[in-house]
């Protein structure tokens, strides 16, 4: 672990990696050059999973370029998606970050969006979701029957669950921290794409607002997807599973 103390920001954006050398230096030194309009520049805390290919290493550079902005977890082997995120959310609270971030390290996430995301919790939202779907968004470089497979995964989701989120599967999200606190997060089941789902499943159960804010997904085009047939049929599966769940908020203590 490698970690620096924090200087002064409201926000962190959670990067997790494995073998991200193409993609993650220019994604730290693009956030990091962000000027908001409205709160404090972002911080990053990028989650690596034990990258063979010298991701970590690269993190480093970057945190000796931005003193005190960027942070380094290392965790050794691949976790999953799902747990690189709460070990993210656990961190950033424990340092007292107001807003927390999902964002992937490839580019199909834009970093220009990051404050739009946090306009909307600024604004009220307990999560903000940054949306394929929703009026002005939209997805570039996709073949016809991977857009397919995304819409008819959303109208199932909705469907099994009621969920009412037209992106119900998007991983580019902002979190007050209240909500992160409220939701139990040693309870989260799903460790791949079912994470994403069921996340804002507890956010809407457990009565905060969510927001879409419209965006354009990238399909990367350095590096290797982390899509798998394994993390499509926990999603499937999961959705089913999620109605029985009892989802209880979190206790002060916990």
């Amino acid at each position: 672990m490698s970690l620096n103390l924090p200087a002064v920001s409201d926000s962190l954006v959670i990067i997790p990696t494995y073998n991200e050398k193409e993609n993650i230096p220019r994604m730290l030194d693009t956030v990091m050059a962000l000027t908001p309009k409205r709160g404090e520049a972002f911080h990053v805390l990028v989650v690596d999973d034990g990258s063979p290919d010298g991701t970590a290493d690269l993190v480093r550079e970057a945190q000796a370029r931005h003193e005190g902005r960027i942070h380094l977890l290392e965790r050794s082997g691949k976790l999953g998606l799902g747990t690189a995120y709460i070990a993210g959310f656990n961190w950033g609270l424990a340092q007292g970050y107001a807003y927390l971030f999902e964002m992937d390290a490839d580019f199909s996430h834009n970093p220009n969006d990051l404050e739009r995301l946090r306009e909307a919790c600024l604004d009220g939202a307990g999560v903000a979701v940054g949306s394929r779907y929703c009026k002005g968004g939209g997805v570039s470089n996709w073949p016809w029957h991977r857009i397919a497979m995304s819409y008819g995964a959303s109208l199932y989701v909705n469907t099994v669950l009621g969920l009412g989120v037209k992106d119900p599967t998007a991983g580019f999200k902002c979190y007050r921290a209240e909500t992160l606190r409220t939701i139990r997060l040693d309870h989260i089941h799903f460790i791949g794409y079912a994470f994403q789902i069921e996340m804002k499943y507890n956010a809407r159960t457990l009565g905060f607002p969510i927001a879409e804010v419209p965006i354009t997904f990238v399909d990367r085009e350095l590096g290797t997807s982390k899509m798998s047939l394994n993390i499509f049929r926990e999603a499937f599966l999961g959705v089913l599973q999620m109605r029985r769940f009892d989802i209880q908020p979190a206790t002060p203590d916990a």
